[in-house]
């Protein structure tokens, strides 16, 4: 630390240490320093009180994340110099209505609501499919739509310590008492 606070203006700045006016702390007044945290528990309670401001200004990525797709829709015209359609795009059924294009698969942190992942790939592509690549590995929790049904039961998702929620297909609901 002490030769760090002499070789970078960043760690001196961070640390508050001019050398113009004084000298580095030396590494037995950094040790003892540090014994006196670790002593009385304050590291965790700094730490504690950091991730507290920077979840606060949606700087720091929560035990949650939030996973979905949307359709990008593309021309489907074949009026271009190759008179084909783009190879990398596909065609696609969302309810009653066909599209064609590629999908974003995203991953957003629940609490800040921060994307931290994004995958593309053809239209037709399910999106359950590339949920391991939306996950940040450290979310507790992950909410999804319909879509994700049975994501728990796919093997690249048999090491995933996660609580799944998703929401119940349409068919599934019951309806709702009127009273």
């Amino acid at each position: 630390m002490e030769d760090a606070i002499y070789d970078s203006q960043a760690v001196r700045a961070f640390v508050g240490v001019d050398l113009a006016r004084e000298s580095a702390p030396d590494a037995i007044t950094l040790l003892k320093f540090r014994r006196l945290l670790e002593t009385n528990e304050l590291t965790q309670r700094m730490f504690i009180a950091i991730n507290a401001t920077l979840t606060e200004k949606g700087l720091l990525m929560g035990s949650g994340t939030i996973v979905d797709a949307t359709i990008i829709n593309a021309p489907p015209s074949t009026k271009n110099a190759e008179h084909k359609r783009d190879a990398d795009m596909h065609q696609t059924k969302k309810g009653n209505q066909w599209y064609f294009g590629m999908k974003a698969h995203i991953g957003v942190d629940a609490e800040s609501g921060l994307v931290h992942s994004l995958t593309t790939t053809a239209a037709n592509v399910a999106d359950i499919v590339e949920t391991a690549a939306l996950l940040h590995g450290d979310e507790e929790t992950v909410f999804a739509d319909a879509g994700y049904t049975g994501v728990a039961k796919r093997e690249e998702m048999n090491d995933a310590k996660v609580q799944w929620q998703i929401a119940a297909k349409r068919g599934t609901i019951k309806k709702v008492n009127e009273k």
